[in-house]
């Protein structure tokens, strides 16, 4: 008889968690064992990676979740491999072969063409192995069924793009800065075209996104084998996803009505992205825009999860309660 399983005592776990994605997982996958480790009531990503593609992935618990959509439009960079002459249904190795073409020599000339074609602003064209929706169903789900459907092209930029001969024959190697919404596999199969022989991606890696880089994050394995304790000391407060919000500070009184929705008005210049935190203690209490000298409540931490950060938090010992 198999042993009963041991119920995990969810509890609320606030900040964000900079993982590093294995091969094979999808983010859905990585983002549940994540959050089965740190037995968090709460998670979500921002932003899904392919299951063929490593990389950062931050993860956001409780609290945090509420900024979560803030980092989607946040800029990335991208190593991949592309292989030439074979093109594949999802244009990477997990697609089926559709046709396979003889790779022509390629000069230093022809590269550097093809990354001045590709840098800057583009249109690209949504593969059907995505989870972009229509009728309310992502176009993965067709690409299975084996339908395809008509997919509006889309304008994305390029910001940097290196181009450069890749380990194993007819292979290149590419590094991407990007827009959010920029599809590495499009653009592998897109620079394979240009260059008359098709391609697709064999490896797929995100070194950044947003202000958060591949050394700052951590794997599954290494999450695993931290005593708990240290699991949560690994966590980013949840204001580490509003680097481009300027911070405003206020006091206890305005700080309680602010929490309760109430505008608070000042000498702020207007601002559309604005952290504001409380002074003693100092808590994030959530994000704004100011307009004609009014700062205007936007996402709000509620007074409970304001407690816990600060209970879990190192730098407060036994917070003041804020109200």
């Amino acid at each position: 008889m198999n042993a009963p399983r041991t119920r995990v005592v969810r509890r609320p776990v606030h900040g964000v968690l900079l993982l590093d994605k294995p091969l094979g997982l999808s983010s859905n996958q990585a983002l549940q064992k994540a959050k089965w480790l740190l037995r968090a009531e709460k998670a979500g990503h921002t932003g899904t990676l392919d299951p063929l593609a490593t990389g950062v992935l931050p993860l956001c618990f409780g609290a945090a979740t509420k900024f979560s959509q803030i980092h989607l439009d946040a800029d990335k960079s991208y190593e991949a491999t592309i292989q030439l002459g074979i093109c594949t249904s999802s244009g990477d190795a997990e697609g089926e072969v559709t046709s396979r073409r003889p790779v022509p020599t390629i000069t230093a000339a022809q590269l550097e063409e093809v990354r001045l074609r590709f840098t800057g602003p583009i249109s690209q064209v949504p593969p059907m192995h995505s989870a972009l929706k229509k009728d309310g169903k992502a176009l993965y789900e067709y690409a299975r069924q084996g339908i395809e459907v008509e997919r509006a092209s889309r304008d994305v930029n390029i910001h940097s793009l290196k181009i450069q001969p890749g380990l194993h024959p007819e292979t290149l190697d590419i590094f991407v800065s990007c827009s959010k919404g920029t599809y590495i596999r499009t653009l592998g199969q897109d620079i394979g075209e240009a260059l008359g022989c098709g391609g697709h991606l064999t490896a797929l890696r995100r070194v950044a996104t947003g202000p958060f880089g591949a050394a700052q994050c951590l794997s599954l394995e290494t999450l695993e084998a931290l005593p708990e304790v240290e699991r949560l000391q690994r966590l980013l407060l949840p204001e580490a996803l509003l680097p481009d919000h300027s911070p405003v500070t206020l006091d206890g009184e305005d700080a309680g009505r602010f929490l309760s929705g109430m505008r608070r008005r000042g000498t702020w210049p207007d601002n559309e992205t604005v952290a504001v935190f409380g002074r003693e203690p100092h808590a994030l209490l959530g994000t704004a825009h100011v307009k004609s000298g009014e700062l205007i409540p936007a996402r709000l931490l509620s007074p409970i999860e304001i407690q816990q950060i600060l209970a879990a938090s190192p730098r407060s010992q036994q917070p003041e309660a804020i109200v």
